[in-house]
Formats: structure tokens, sequence, C-alpha cells
């Protein structure tokens, strides 16, 4: 995947390219910790952002009133949480849980303050907040955003689905944020976990076939589906020394749904079970036992897993997407990371990401793991 790094790596360069003098950057205290906010100096210049859509967008001073809502708000707002000033400037946002608990009530020390949304927040209600500025996922331009715009109200849109797009909008926040530094120093982090993973595997050749499914038992009815080749779960399949076997399968524009005879056709060396309400582990353990799992190849050979979670699951484009990258290489290529510790690794990375240190992470964030982890 030497295309992915160096669209990562192009990314970054853009971004470094664009920077103007960032703040002065707060240092990286727990954030649990932090008593104070970032200062903004009223004489700054206004901001102008590029977002998502590629929109100029100009504010007549850095927003200190930012609103985060609308369907996928979660995968923004820990992006957005990487900074900061977040837990001081974002005033609203919706609900952002998965099952497990909310991440951010864990860590903003305003938490209490917030005005929580409706997902479906409208502009009306959105506007009741006075923000100065909305955040909202590129999708949702023409639902929620023009009604957003027609209040006279500034909107900038995101991604956060691909890596590429990860680094793209991480520059975006960073001028929102006025810490372009930060949003580097964040780029830097990402880049470099990808490239040590793909530097590690060069020389593999044996790449397993593997065949990711999203388990949804939604009213009862059980559901498989794997996703499209564009999304970040098969860049993760590919990246990580594997072979998704799903590309030849009639995609659409989301998560597909596939039968068992054609999970049987696939014939996977290795299967991982994602689920974003319940334990995959749990779910992988009750298939096993299933007559009709129990012929699939992979199932007999032991190679059915639940894919890790803590408060949200480690495949999707929510900043974590990283540590189930890190994860999933591992696992399919154990001999090319003998060192590797999922709990350290988990540690690690709410450490320089989100100023968590050992404690925290031990008490409210390590008991959360799902999936097929320690």
């Amino acid at each position: 995947m030497k295309w992915l790094l160096y669209a990562l790596l192009t990314s970054l360069v853009l971004l470094s390219a664009c920077s103007t003098a960032p703040m002065a950057q707060e240092t990286a205290a727990p954030v649990q910790t932090r008593i104070s906010a970032p200062g903004v100096v009223a004489t700054q210049p206004a901001v102008v952002v590029v977002d998502a859509l590629g929109r100029e967008v100009t504010l007549a001073k850095p927003p200190t009133r930012i609103v985060i809502t609308g369907k996928g708000l979660i995968l923004t707002l820990d992006a957005a949480y990487m900074f900061p000033e977040a837990p001081y400037r974002i005033v609203a946002l919706g609900t952002a849980d998965q099952g497990s608990g909310n991440f951010v009530s864990l860590i903003d020390p305003n938490f209490d303050q917030k005005v929580i949304l409706q997902t479906d927040a409208g502009a009306e209600q959105i506007a009741t907040v006075k923000p100065d500025l909305v955040i909202l996922k590129s999708y949702l331009a023409e639902t929620v955003g023009k009604p957003i715009e027609a209040l006279n109200i500034p909107v900038l849109y995101v991604d956060f689905e691909t890596p590429e797009q990860y680094t793209r909008d991480m520059a975006i926040l960073g001028k929102v944020f006025q810490n372009e530094a930060r949003a580097k120093e964040l780029a830097d982090f990402y880049i470099n976990k990808v490239n040590a993973i793909q530097t590690t595997l060069k020389d593999v050749k044996e790449k397993p076939s593997v065949l990711l499914l999203y388990y949804n038992d939604k009213d009862g009815a059980v559901a498989f589906n794997v996703p499209p080749m564009s999304w970040i779960q098969t860049q993760m399949v590919e990246v990580a020394g594997g072979k998704p076997v799903w590309g030849s399968a009639n995609l659409g524009k989301g998560w597909t749904v596939v039968t068992l005879e054609q999970i049987a056709a696939w014939d996977a060396d290795q299967i991982y079970i994602i689920s974003y309400q319940k334990n995959s582990a749990q779910i992988a353990a009750t298939l096993k036992t299933d007559l009709q799992w129990e012929t699939l190849r992979a199932v007999k050979q032991g190679h059915l897993y639940g894919f890790p979670a803590d408060l949200y699951s480690w495949d999707q484009s929510d900043s974590r997407w990283i540590l189930g990258l890190t994860w999933l290489a591992a696992r399919l290529h154990p001999e090319s990371f003998p060192q590797f510790d999922v709990v350290v690794e988990a540690q690690q990375f709410y450490q320089k990401l989100y100023g968590l240190d050992s404690q925290f992470f031990e008490a409210k964030i390590h008991p959360t793991f799902r999936g097929d982890l320690p």
C-alpha cells in the first residue's frame, strides 16, 4: 500500500506548507487536570479555513462557541478533543455514545456545562446555542448544513473517513483551534505509526485472506455486512498485510449484507467480527458453537476473532483506527510483531493523543476493553 503512505505524507507536506504562526501550545498535561482555557486574543485576525468540500470559510475571529453535531459526530469529536482548546470552545454536541459510555464526558472537565443536542437537531435548535461555528460531516451539507448557513451561522465540513482525510481534516481543526503545531504533531503520530507497520511488513510475502464482518442484530434479525473497498476498514486490512476477500461482491456505498453461503464461498483464512453495540468477542464465541459456522475453515483452525474496542470500536475512522490497524497487523503477522502488547499500545495512545495518565487509563479505559483483547 505504498499509495496510502504517499497520500499521508503528501497531506503532511500540505499541512506544514499552509501553516501560519501558531499560538503557544499548551503542555501535554492530562486532560482531566486542565483548569484554564487557552486564551484567545481579541485582536487576532480573521481565520480563513478551506474545508473538506473545498469551500473557503472566513471567520471574523477565532471561534469560541463551537457546535459539533449530526450523524457520525463521534468521529469528529474524538479528533477535536485531541486539541487542548476543545473542552473550552466546544459548547454543544450531539450524543456521543455507542453503547459503552461517552468518552468525551470522561475527559472534558466542563462536560456538565455543555448543551447536549439530539442527533437529528435542526437549525433552529442549534441556533439557540448561539454558535459562532458549527462543524459537520460533509455528507450532511445539504440536509443539515444549508439550513444552518441560511441563519448566517458559519459551517465547516470535515470527513474523517480515510487515513489521508484524517491528516487533512486535522489541519482544518488546527486552523479552527489556532493550534496548527498540534495538528502537525497529531498528523506525525499517525503517519509514523502507519510507516512503521508498512516498514515491518515490507518483506512479508504470505498475506492471509481476511473477511471483516459487521454484525448487526437490529429488530432481532441478524445480518452480516462487508464494507466498501474505499472504506477505512478495507484499507486497514490491506495495510496490516491481509487480503480482503470481499472485493468481488456487489458492494454499495455503505455496508453490504452478505449471506452465510457467500461467507463460506469466500473461505477466508481469518474472519473478524465487528460490533458497535455489543462485545464482539462474545459474538465470535457464540458463532464458534453454531453448527453452520463450525464448518468454516477459519473457525476450524481457530481464526475467528472479535475486533477490538473500548468505549468505541477500533475499526472505524475514529481516532482509534490506528489502534485497530496496529492490533490487526500483529494478529495477522505475529512473527513480525513479537513484542506487541495491546495494553501498552493503548496506554501510550491515550497519553500521547489525549494527555491521559496511566492511572486514568487503568481506571476508565482499560475496563471498557471489548473484543479479543487481554
